[in-house]
């Protein structure tokens, strides 16, 4: 269950930022590889080989993390983007030493490449606020270096290529992330109203059960009575009588709408059987429980499922339910790779917003995750 998502889908946020990340990570491992050629093929006078190597060592070092990123199709660290950005800068303002002079007037060195590529990572990592400073700097530092190689050299019409690139990433991952949110939200609409439904069909079947048994019970005696079968008041008579009038109290008495009640462990049943891609076995003990909470432990247990089925590595699940000192304990457990809650992004809600902020928001109600690396186990509780 690592990395959890948010919802019960591998979630639109999510897969954007695996598909730049390894988009991003294996472009920037090309660039980086072919930058190096370039740089050993093009080290002609004026560029200095005791600047050179060095340079080219670190910057292949780095290429090297970025091609372990790719393999591993993992987010990219911004540790690794943070440390590239250093690096492009320092290759910006040595330019002089690494780069032809006959480069420099054409634009064309392996530095101005890598920059490009520095610009595009830092912008597929890192939000606005954060790119657009880091990209001015890159680009600065890029023409300063220039200035500094050759003063006369006219540094305008690469600072503005550099700008535009840096404006195309914002607003091209800031429109994709846009997208991605909406479509998050969409999907996390779709399974609330899919609970929803659920739930509302579960009371139903409880108002038919109910109707059902008043039919059976007072509409029959009052039949029975009306064609005459009882002439006179008998024992039986009195007994069912009293029967059907506690049915129909409990009828009058059963709360409506989200406290309608409804069978937890049938709709926990429901929830299990539509876990995608995992094999959910289940220890249900019936239990009765209001509309509304009976939701949230669904909402609850489908996040678990989904993040084990889609990050824990496994392809089996538990799911329990029981009575301890008088709450209503739900459980989903697993044997795959756990997570460091610790370690978990702002952005993954599924864990926090979806399982521990909602359950602990009903009153008497709570919830606990334990992860090693034995497995995880997701603890559900309310108290009646």
């Amino acid at each position: 269950m690592a990395h959890p998502g948010s919802t019960r889908y591998d979630s639109a946020t999510r897969q954007l930022e695996k598909a730049t990340a390894r988009t991003g990570a294996g472009a920037r491992s090309a660039v980086g590889v072919v930058a190096v050629i370039s740089a050993a093929f093009g080290a002609v006078a004026p560029v200095s080989l005791s600047w050179l190597a060095p340079m080219l060592a670190l910057h292949l070092v780095w290429t090297a993390l970025f091609v372990r990123v790719w393999w591993r199709n993992v987010p990219l660290p911004h540790w690794l983007v943070a440390g590239d950005v250093v690096i492009t800068v320092a290759l910006c303002f040595a330019q002089r030493h690494l780069v032809a002079g006959e480069a420099l007037v054409t634009g064309s060195s392996w530095v101005a490449g890598a920059v490009t590529m520095t610009i595009v990572i830092a912008g597929i990592t890192w939000k606005p606020k954060v790119v657009v400073p880091v990209g001015l700097v890159v680009a600065g530092a890029f023409a300063a270096g220039v200035r500094i190689a050759s003063p006369s050299q006219d540094v305008a019409g690469t600072l503005g290529i550099h700008l535009v690139q840096l404006l195309a990433i914002v607003m091209l991952m800031t429109l994709l992330r846009r997208s991605a949110a909406a479509t998050d939200a969409f999907l996390e609409r779709s399974v609330r109203a899919g609970i929803s439904r659920m739930v509302e069909r579960l009371r139903r079947e409880d108002e038919l059960k109910q109707v059902g048994s008043i039919h059976e019970t007072a509409l029959h005696t009052l039949t029975m009575v009306g064609l005459g079968t009882y002439d006179e008041p008998s024992p039986t008579l009195k007994a069912q009588v009293r029967t059907d009038l506690a049915a129909l109290e409990k009828l009058r008495d059963t709360p409506r709408a989200d406290s309608a009640p409804i069978a937890l462990d049938t709709l926990l049943d429901e929830v299990a059987g539509r876990a995608t891609g995992l094999e959910v076995r289940r220890d249900l003990t019936p239990e009765t429980v209001p509309g509304n909470v009976a939701e949230r432990f669904a909402r609850a247990v489908t996040e678990a499922l989904a993040n084990i089925a889609l990050h824990a590595g496994v392809r089996e699940a538990e799911l329990s339910s029981r009575r301890r000192d008088g709450e209503i304990l739900v459980e989903v457990a697993d044997a795959g790779r756990g997570f460091d809650q610790e370690q978990l992004p702002p952005d993954r809600f599924g864990v926090r917003g979806s399982i521990l902020d909602m359950m602990r928001s009903l009153p008497n109600g709570g919830a606990q995750i334990s992860s090693s690396a034995q497995g995880t186990r997701v603890s559900l509780w309310w108290r009646p």
